[in-house]
């Protein structure tokens, strides 16, 4: 049985068209504020930024269960 292509420029049928990028232009925005909104909280760097934190926290865990738990790990 052959598998028959999509039509070209079509996007798969579980996931939409990306919404429209919303431009927010305020002039009392700080520098801090806008780095936040446009690096950190946006939604195309949300999966990158989770990875980060999620590596962040397995590596203190590490180091706090070693200095819990090292003297168990070493054998005397």
């Amino acid at each position: 049985m052959a598998r028959r292509a999509a039509p070209q420029n079509t996007v798969p049928g579980l996931f939409g068209a990306p919404p429209p990028r919303r431009v927010i232009h305020d002039p009392n925005e700080s520098a801090f504020s806008r780095f936040l909104r446009e690096e950190i909280w946006a939604p195309e760097k949300l999966p990158g930024n989770i990875s980060i934190v999620t590596g962040a926290a397995v590596f203190a865990a590490g180091i706090f269960a070693t200095r819990t738990w090292g003297d168990i790990l070493v054998p005397a």
